[in-house]
């Protein structure tokens, strides 16, 4: 069998910067390898054309073009026609793409399209009560009225969507996101940095980093020592119409709190790890997402973490056993969640324990792909 995925994000030293659906993505195509599955990958809306071939995968960089008008229209026709060529070349059986944008509105395929709700503007703006353009929709609705099956990492994410874009006939399988838990390895969780708490996300309002500096500042009443790491990407904000989230938080933090904030901006991949370990505390109070795959990296090395209780989150975490699940404006209850954490080493300790168990029983990748390769044999066969 041989599969391919047409996908925004792909982490790789060529393409553009990716963030939890281009790692998610990675994560199947490299557990799919090691099952002996044909892959390659398409990624779309890169500075360069080119075609990599490396740990037996083909990347497909497809350029971003531009038009004079209808570029919604002829760029997604481009990016058909060379995805067909290259499935007529070498044969491929399905092609799986992410539901943000419809990027699969007006393409037509000669096989199964499976589209992964990895999160839509659609299933995002429900999220966070935010009108959407007509044409978003639009397009993402043609897109999903073109696939043959759906896969959801959430209950939750697969519900909502279905609900939203009124799925009724077709199938959409859940199977959540995973991880390789070699590479998610801390051989000594009790060596950490005393009251680090880390968020690591886009710094984007519906993260719910606006909540942080209320927060952040209910702990350092109790903890004045304590301090914040911030890393990820700045972005617009769409309420404000601000330049930088980030400018945004400073604002809100007090002058005492900012001075034990420390925002890193985005780091190479490889190099988070290193500040998940010294974290005493992990914090993600996201008001939308499907799944949230630094949680999970977190829980992997055996981190206290304090999320989101929002839907797709009670799939992740045993609330008070392998985590907290908070809502990101509960401030007190939030601060609170984290100060207990910081008073106690043991209980740090234990419910990061218990993370990591909670990651090996849901999110192993290697027995994750197992259910995708299932799937994607049972659409095919349908086909035929």
């Amino acid at each position: 069998m041989h599969i391919a995925f047409l996908t925004p994000e792909y982490p790789h030293s060529k393409t553009l910067p990716s963030g939890g659906l281009g790692t998610s993505v990675k994560n199947l195509v490299s557990a799919l390898i090691a099952e002996e599955i044909k892959v390659s990958v398409f990624v779309y809306g890169q500075k360069n054309q080119e075609v990599i071939k490396e740990d037996n995968v083909e990347i497909h960089l497809i350029k971003n073009k531009k038009y004079k008008f209808l570029r919604w229209f002829f760029y997604r026709k481009y990016i058909e026609e060379y995805c067909n060529s290259i499935i007529k070349r070498e044969s491929i059986d399905l092609i799986e793409a992410a539901d943000w944008t419809g990027i699969t509105a007006f393409m037509n395929f000669k096989i199964p399209l499976v589209i992964r709700f990895h999160g839509s503007d659609t299933y995002f703006c429900h999220l966070e009560n935010r009108k959407q353009k007509i044409k978003n929709f639009w397009f993402e609705k043609l897109a999903i009225n073109r696939g043959q099956a759906f896969i959801a990492p959430t209950k939750f994410a697969g519900e909502i969507s279905k609900k939203l874009f009124k799925i009724r006939e077709k199938e959409i399988k859940i199977i959540h996101y995973g991880i390789n838990l070699r590479n998610f390895e801390n051989q000594i969780p009790h060596q950490f940095e005393k009251n680090l708490i880390l968020y690591i996300g886009t710094l984007i309002r519906k993260k719910g980093v606006l909540e942080l500096p209320e927060i952040f500042s209910k702990v350092r009443n109790d903890f004045p020592s304590a301090k914040l790491i911030l890393i990820g990407a700045d972005s617009f904000d769409i309420k404000t119409g601000s330049k930088s989230t980030w400018e945004l938080m400073k604002n809100l933090f007090n002058e005492d709190d900012l001075k034990h904030v420390h925002y890193l901006g985005k780091i190479p991949y490889d190099e988070i790890q290193n500040y998940i370990r010294k974290a005493n505390v992990c914090i993600f109070p996201t008001f939308a997402e499907t799944l949230g795959m630094v949680t999970i990296e977190s829980m992997a090395m055996q981190k206290a973490v304090v999320n989101s209780n929002i839907g797709w989150a009670q799939e992740l975490i045993v609330d008070e056993e392998s985590g907290y699940l908070v809502h990101p404006s509960s401030h007190d209850l939030y601060s609170n969640r984290i100060i207990q954490l910081l008073k106690n080493n043991s209980l740090c300790l234990e419910i990061g324990k218990k993370a990591r168990i909670r990651v090996e029983l849901k999110f192993d990748i290697n027995k994750l792909v197992k259910e995708n390769i299932e799937f994607y044999r049972k659409i095919t066969n349908q086909k035929r």
